[in-house]
């Protein structure tokens, strides 16, 4: 009798464990997988903002020295777009990027050599070739990007009297760009961001050929310039996260 009591002791023991075991084995939650967002691939997107452009007149006369007429800075709105593609290695970003945007930036200032006319500057394009380099925690990354810059400009010296312009000049001119940048991924393939570049556009000489031939033997004029720019983008990315994504497990 004794015996056959604790042979039914145990048994209930070992019953009890073996279920407590299934137990606990069966509410262990699975691991959690968190797919982690991709920033490789083809993007293309729209831009919008502000621009602001300082450049500084020197005139040069050619039998003559060269004489400075002041420095002048004009803001204005600059839209366009961009295009380029990313390649993400852990959490670094790597990136080629093209963008052009049209830009309203116009100074119109009385001349300090000449008091009876006024130079105009206006800068109507600027275009952006840089490569990227960024830091991304998933779906945010930060950036820095630098390369070449280009600007369309025009130049003109106005008759203070009836407003004419006397002699004028355009110029396409290349310089260098460094910016940085934030962007945030809302969706898989749709991308929102803030960017600021500032661009070195060097000195550019420009002889006058319009209107006026007989000012055009007189001088001509060297020009310094650079330009700021801060942009909201939007950008949409080909491809998305993927059928493989990268995952995390917690």
């Amino acid at each position: 009798m004794k015996k056959l009591l604790l042979s039914a002791i145990a048994l209930a023991t070992m019953t009890g464990s073996a279920m407590a075991a299934d137990m606990a084995v069966k509410a262990a939650p699975p691991p959690m997988i968190v797919p982690v967002y991709n920033w490789t691939g083809f993007y293309i997107g729209a831009n919008g903002g502000w621009g602001s452009s300082h450049s500084c007149w020197n005139f040069e006369f050619l039998a003559g020295p060269l004489l400075t007429d002041g420095c002048r800075d004009r803001s204005g709105g600059v839209i366009g777009g961009q295009i380029g593609y990313r390649w993400q290695a852990n959490q670094f970003v790597f990136g080629l990027e093209a963008q052009g945007d049209w830009a309203n930036l116009t100074n119109t200032r009385q001349s300090v050599l000449a008091p009876a006319v006024s130079t105009r500057v206006s800068t109507d394009g600027i275009g952006l070739f840089t490569g990227q380099l960024g830091w991304a925690w998933n779906a945010a990354l930060l950036y820095v990007k630098g390369g070449a810059a280009v600007t369309s400009n025009s130049f003109d010296i106005i008759n203070n009297a009836n407003g004419a312009s006397l002699i004028g000049a355009s110029a396409t001119r290349w310089g260098g760009t460094l910016g940085v940048g934030f962007e945030y991924g809302f969706t898989p393939n749709w991308s929102v961001g803030a960017e600021y570049n500032h661009l070195w556009m060097g000195t550019s000489n420009n002889s006058f050929t319009v209107n006026n031939p007989v000012l055009v033997a007189t001088f001509n004029n060297r020009i310094t310039q650079d330009v700021d720019m801060f942009t909201l983008r939007l950008n949409y990315r080909f491809g998305g996260i993927g059928k493989n994504p990268v995952v995390a497990r917690y």
